[in-house]
């Protein structure tokens, strides 16, 4: 069995790899939804954009399945912070969820106008406000949340849901609709053709380069936030035990992590060129060379977060010495090499049957393709 410690980071990387599969693969349909009011003119228009992500977004979701149970099952202290803490801005993201299933089921349901508009901004409103609450819980993490544990381990959050909405947790959800939204017009101008194609290909190239201006302020302003640096702690073989270690809240300590690990640095230079890449493929209509780099643009920008936040999964402002590590806040030892055991059998094949299924959808969707099949949304 591996070391602890090495679990414990295998486990981070693990958790980092299934947030950034949730941007990619649910972030273009989120992305399209967002976009269907604006790019498609007519209700042929925006059926093909509908049926360019309706027979694979569902399996899509199965990252943000995956995503929740690795946090479950990995690092349960943070689940109960996360979703007990957040539980407001959770219901709120799960009410525009539910959105995008029973838009997609009911808006062909009705040929009237009014129906179907209706159901189309229920789509807008179901990629939107993921996209942008995703966002902000990220903002509020690398500012810290106001929770703090007792001696015996419970916890109590003091946050509302208006505070989440603070201006840098507002800036870093602008970044994500932006990126959400770059990602599903790349996706567009890849599967659909004529005018639906251009102007997602021109929405594509000034959506890209918002996420760039977007993220390098974001970047700036993150200079200037107090951070959270480790004292004293029981080390990365320790007990699972927040309380077992000193924190100390400092200027710039976001910016630490770059200075110890140059490599580190990867992530926000993925994080800039990506879009200024995109923006480029996309001027020269390669869409699937535009998608390639988008997606290299949202892991860039997620693993900023995440390695600008390292050893810290989610920092305390009310108590630091409560904030949660990847060296306290893990599951035993036997259950992590329990979990990579089923990773390891287990992700092959969902990412093999992954590929079969776009594999055998790929090709455009055109206006014809929706009006001659029987069961098209």
């Amino acid at each position: 069995m591996l070391d602890y410690e090495i679990l414990r980071l295998l486990w981070w990387a693990i958790l980092g790899v299934l947030l950034i599969g949730i941007a990619v693969m649910d972030g273009f349909d989120m992305g399209s939804a967002i976009l269907l009011p604006f790019v498609a003119r007519d209700d042929s228009e925006r059926r093909v954009v509908i049926n360019t992500v309706g027979p694979v977004w569902e399996g899509n979701q199965v990252w943000l399945i995956l995503g929740g149970g690795a946090v479950f099952a990995a690092w349960p202290p943070l689940y109960g912070v996360a979703f007990s803490g957040f539980y407001l801005a959770m219901l709120l993201l799960l009410a525009a969820l539910i959105l995008r299933p029973v838009g997609f089921k009911f808006r062909s349901k009705i040929a009237d106008a009014r129906w179907r508009s209706t159901w189309d901004w229920a789509l807008f409103v179901g990629g939107l406000v993921p996209a942008l609450v995703f966002g902000v819980a990220f903002g509020n993490v690398l500012q810290g949340v106001p929770f703090r544990f007792d001696d015996s381990l419970r916890m109590t959050y003091t946050g509302s849901l208006l505070g989440l909405f603070n201006p840098f947790a507002l800036l870093c959800g602008l970044v994500s609709v932006a990126m959400i939204a770059t990602h599903g017009a790349v996706w567009l101008a890849g599967k659909t053709r004529g005018g639906v194609q251009d102007r997602s290909r021109r929405a594509g190239i000034w959506l890209a380069l918002a996420t760039l201006v977007l993220f390098a302020v974001g970047g700036l302003w993150v200079g200037y936030l107090n951070g959270y640096a480790l004292g004293a702690s029981a080390g990365p073989d320790g007990p699972s035990n927040p309380l077992g270690k000193t924190v100390v809240r400092v200027g710039g300590a976001l910016l630490i992590n770059y200075r110890l690990y140059p490599w580190m640095l990867l992530a926000p230079v993925l994080g800039l060129a990506g879009p200024m890449t995109t923006a480029f493929w996309l001027m020269l209509r390669k869409a699937a060379m535009a998608w390639f780099t988008s997606a290299l643009s949202i892991a860039g920008i997620v693993a900023t977060a995440g390695v600008s936040l390292f050893p810290f999964l989610l920092p305390s402002s009310l108590d630091p010495r409560s904030s949660l590590t990847v060296w306290d806040a893990s599951s035993s030892a036997l259950t992590l090499a329990i979990m990579t055991v089923a990773t390891i059998v287990f992700l092959p094949i969902v990412l093999a049957y992954t590929a079969w299924v776009y594999r055998v959808l790929r090709g455009p969707v055109t206006t014809a393709d929706v009006e001659d099949a029987p069961h098209a949304y």
